[in-house]
């Protein structure tokens, strides 16, 4: 039968319009993506990758939204499994696998094994454990985790419960779960995939007849703290539990639908003397007492790599919410001009992104995009370099990269997640449905400010750092600085007395970049000033001032985050043509204002600055997003973000946004596709069949 909605176009050509849009702007976005995205060859990887992905039926996106719970779990293991087949297949290297799963788009069964597990032996175990454990591993014979949270303990580590009793008559640990609330919690890929799990537990050493004694869960016995273990959960054959070990999927949660989230409990479960991984730590044979080696926080390097990897990817992330958002805000139009003098019938409507309420939503989170990506970059240098160091037995970094990771993991996956909903919302009713490919994103991004530390706790790793490095500098104000935020504590001690609030525009009323730089830097100093202050001067409770300490953590991250972002604006202008340098000088602005904006009573109460710029900053705001706008478009073009990751109508690079819309509902739906029996007096539910409902009854 025809369908006469075959021939049916939308009234605006969404095409004609983003075309119109790209030829608004100069921007060369092949340059600007090579920019962005040239590290580790990631564009060819994306391309190829794409190319071979998209050819595969079991890698089509269209249906699994409306897959059950389990069912997400067995696509996500089986397309886990066929990216291995694949890259045998392809000769694919590590790293195309990683992008593999990039674009897959979905959290991998597998995924934990090639970050955490990985990380974890490659950097804590000792050469000798290496040399057996890691070909297993990267052959996937074994899957592994990292079990590390627990029930009732998942930020606090030093609160394990999970313990590890080490006995030297039988030379073995036992690992034993005293209580519920031991029991492991949250692990991915420990519910129903994992082989073997890095289990973080107490280690728990008969104490020495000389020994020094610290708390202890056990009568006799010293507790040196959280250790790591490489523990076998399963039965490499029938996949079964081993005895003394009860694990399982912990059910539905937001997001993750393919990912099984686990629990574990251990009953007095032994393994061998090996299975401490010993490169920073080892019971010594001769007197069984605890030896380490190093500095004790490289226990956490696993933690600090990923949160790492989150600040790096948030860019990303952020950047597939902005360019549906700024795609169809650019397509979708409503109402028209209200001031327009012309006659009602000859006035077409106004597209979303030309309205001031659609670009304050959008735009900034455009310009953040950017401000994610230098820091991001920032980021991923400082962890080369931090480890380069720790590998020559250099332990100084850590402090420096524990903390710039913590804060920045807090604010950018706050950012993020923000953003998602923010452009979500900014896209109104379409932006609710499954078209608009953020129904997946925004579910999944929701765990990033939890995981891996949850963002108001470990912003307390942050601020502890910095009372530290403020201490420091007020006993020897002239000591030699070892990093830039000795240098800032220093300038601010000497000028605290004396410096005036400024502005951050010139004379002629025109934004000043660095005045910008230098009024973030002087907020953060002020406020790292007040909490040495109040922590140490004042003797205040820690607890009482966790609020306050909070935002300094936001004020420091947002601080770098202004800095690399201002610093890459020099490093890059003679790399790019015109006008994309003089577009990017107005992100920073843009974000930088915003931000400033948005936070306004803090940089009022560190005398950063003066009160008449805060009255100048929307018009400012409003200027700066009248300058990018003809360029959003190509802007989100240059993160390079292919149809087959955005799984979007809204936002496909065509433009053809109601095409898509309608093509989805009316021709994909499976709901569609079967008839219901809705009269209430007949217990059948689809037309026809004579079925009663049964099998609703049998999974309910």
């Amino acid at each position: 039968m025809p369908d006469f909605t075959d021939h049916l176009k939308p009234r605006y050509n969404g095409a004609a319009t983003l075309q119109a849009e790209r030829n608004g702007s100069a921007i060369c976005v092949d340059e600007l993506s090579q920019h962005l995205l040239s590290r580790d060859c990631f564009l060819e990887r994306q391309e190829k990758i794409v190319e071979v992905l998209s050819q595969e039926k079991l890698f089509n996106k269209s249906q699994q939204l409306g897959l059950s719970r389990v069912d997400r779990y067995h696509l996500g293991l089986a397309r886990a499994k066929a990216i291995q087949r694949i890259a045998r297949r392809q000769g694919w290297d590590h790293d195309d696998c990683m992008m593999a799963e990039y674009l897959n788009d979905e959290m991998s069964p597998y995924h934990l094994h090639m970050t955490m597990f990985v990380t974890t032996i490659r950097e804590q175990a000792s050469q000798q454990q290496k040399q057996h454990w890691m070909p297993r591993i990267l052959n996937y014979d074994i899957i592994g985790c990292y079990a590390q949270g627990e029930l009732s303990h998942g930020s606090n580590v030093r609160g394990l419960e999970t313990v590890a009793k080490w006995d030297p008559v039988n030379n073995e640990f036992e690992i034993h779960s005293p209580y519920l609330t031991a029991s492991k919690w949250w692990n991915g890929s420990l519910g129903r995939t994992a082989t073997h799990a890095i289990v973080v537990a107490q280690l728990l050493v008969p104490k020495q007849q000389h020994g020094k004694p610290s708390d202890s869960l056990e009568a006799g016995y010293e507790n040196h703290g959280p250790q790591t273990f490489i523990v076998p959960i399963r039965e490499q054959r029938t996949h079964q539990p081993l005895q003394g070990i009860v694990v399982g999927d912990i059910g539905p949660k937001y997001g993750y639908a393919s990912m099984d989230n686990g629990y574990m409990l251990f009953d007095h479960f032994r393994v061998p003397k090996s299975a401490l991984l010993t490169r920073y730590a080892e019971v010594s044979d001769e007197t069984g007492a605890l030896v380490r080696r190093g500095h004790p926080a490289v226990v956490y390097g696993s933690l600090t790599f990923v949160r790492g990897q989150i600040i790096m990817h948030a860019r990303l992330v952020l950047a597939r919410a902005v360019t549906v958002a700024v795609r169809y805000c650019a397509v979708r139009r409503q109402f028209r001009y209200r001031d327009s003098t012309a006659a009602s019938g000859a006035c077409t409507e106004l597209q979303v992104l030309d309205y001031p309420t659609g670009r304050i939503r959008i735009l900034p989170l455009l310009a953040t995009t950017f401000a994610l990506h230098y820091t991001g970059e920032y980021m991923d240098d400082l962890y080369s370099r931090s480890r380069e160091a720790i590998e020559s037995g250099d332990f100084g970094p850590l402090a420096e990269l524990h903390s710039a990771s913590s804060g920045l993991k807090s604010l950018s996956t706050t950012l993020v997640a923000d953003g998602i909903e923010t452009c979500r919302r900014a896209m109104r009713g379409h932006g609710f449905g499954g078209g608009s490919g953020l129904v997946g994103l925004n579910a999944e991004y929701l765990s990033k400010p939890t995981v891996e530390g949850d963002n108001w706790m470990i912003t307390q790793q942050v601020v502890a750092y910095l009372i530290k490095k403020m201490t420091a500098v007020v006993q020897s104000p002239t000591a030699s600085p070892q990093d830039p935020t000795d240098e800032l504590f220093q300038s601010f001690l000497k000028r605290r007395l004396h410096r005036k609030p400024q502005s951050v525009f010139d004379p002629h009323g025109h934004l000043d970049d660095q005045a910008i730089v230098d009024v973030f830097k002087w907020r953060t100093a002020d406020l790292s000033y007040r909490a040495y202050q109040a922590r140490l001067v004042e003797k205040n409770l820690w607890t009482r001032l966790m609020i306050q300490l909070h935002n300094l953590s936001r004020a420091y991250s947002e601080q770098i985050l202004v800095t690399n972002f201002h610093t890459a604006l020099h490093s890059t202008a003679g790399s790019l043509s015109s006008p994309t340098p003089d577009v990017l000088r107005t992100c920073f602005r843009l974000f930088a204002l915003y931000t400033l904006s948005n936070s306004s009573s803090s940089f009022l109460l560190t005398d950063s600055v003066l009160r008449s710029t805060l009255t100048m900053l929307d018009d400012s705001i409003l200027e700066l997003m009248t300058e990018l706008r003809p360029h959003a478009v190509k802007l989100v073009d240059s993160w390079a973000i292919p149809d087959f990751l955005l799984n979007s109508a809204l936002g496909r690079y065509h433009g053809k946004v109601y095409e898509e819309l309608f093509n989805m509902a009316h021709r994909k739906n499976p709901l569609n596709k079967v008839t219901f029996n809705p009269d209430w007096r007949s217990e059948e539910i689809v037309l026809g069949s004579g079925d009663q409902g049964r099998h609703i009854l049998a999974k309910l």
